[in-house]
């Protein structure tokens, strides 16, 4: 498993909403470009950005500041936020994105999203589901999380298995940004259904030990914002999570540099 930090874009600054409402956002004092530098240079192999204002009114807005991202190191970026026609898509992954994000999209319209994944193929687009449990259930939501859909997140994710589907990105949308720690249980339960499945887990993660207990469960990613921005997850000692980390040069005794 594998830490992908996270960068959410609003009006171009990086910040963190909790349980996605813009009433509640923190701002942090960092250039994106920057942040996605420092990642990478820690050895993170994947970025996810997240166009806040594309998602809240549903066409990209931070193309700018995505770009400069994209132009600041040849780290791998998974992009979403208000791509919801084919040719937002395709204009994001000829910008130089790896993979495109879609998330209400695929529970409203998945026939649509459907046909994109055999035209792009399954490796260029990850499906994020945000759910909440009802009655154990984890039912899914869209419209940045204000609308609750009738399909479970296993309905959704059996309808896609027949396109190729890959990647999914899952978020328990009651531990997003709460910094209580992931749910398990989801994640453990989705990766035992769906063993062909590339998943990631968002929402909760506090410390070196949650991504511990995240890689127990068979996910393939573990996605983190605040706890990186605020420093409760430090990257110094997440070498096993980091696939492109390089070891800092050990120096024989007596070497003038010890």
């Amino acid at each position: 498993m594998e830490l992908i930090p996270a960068i959410d874009l609003n009006e171009g600054q990086c910040v963190r909403l909790y349980q996605g409402r813009f009433d509640e956002v923190t701002h942090y004092p960092v250039a994106p470009a920057a942040l996605a530098r420092r990642y990478r240079d820690a050895g993170a192999r994947w970025l996810h950005v997240v166009d806040l204002d594309g998602a809240r009114y549903g066409t990209p807005a931070n193309t700018a500041t995505i770009a400069a991202i994209l132009a600041a190191s040849d780290i791998r970026v998974q992009v979403g936020g208000g791509l919801r026609t084919l040719e937002a898509v395709e204009t994001q992954l000829a910008a130089g994105a790896e993979r495109v994000v879609i998330g209400s999209l695929a529970v409203r319209e998945p026939a649509t999203v459907g046909a994109w994944l055999e035209r792009l193929g399954p490796e260029r687009i990850v499906l994020a589901l945000d759910v909440r449990l009802v009655d154990g259930v984890p039912m899914t939501l869209t419209h940045g999380w204000t609308e609750a859909s009738a399909s479970s997140l296993w309905q959704v994710l059996d309808g896609f298995l027949p396109h190729g589907l890959r990647h999914v990105l899952c978020t328990d949308v009651e531990l997003d940004g709460a910094m209580q720690g992931p749910n398990l249980t989801l994640y453990r339960e989705c990766c035992n259904r769906y063993p062909t499945l590339a998943v990631q887990a968002s929402g909760g993660v506090r410390d070196a030990e949650d991504l511990a207990a995240l890689a127990g469960t068979g996910a393939a990613g573990a996605i983190s914002g605040r706890a990186l921005l605020e420093g409760a997850l430090p990257l110094e000692g997440l070498e096993a999570f980091l696939p492109d980390h390089v070891p800092a040069p050990q120096h024989a005794a007596g070497d003038p540099a010890c």
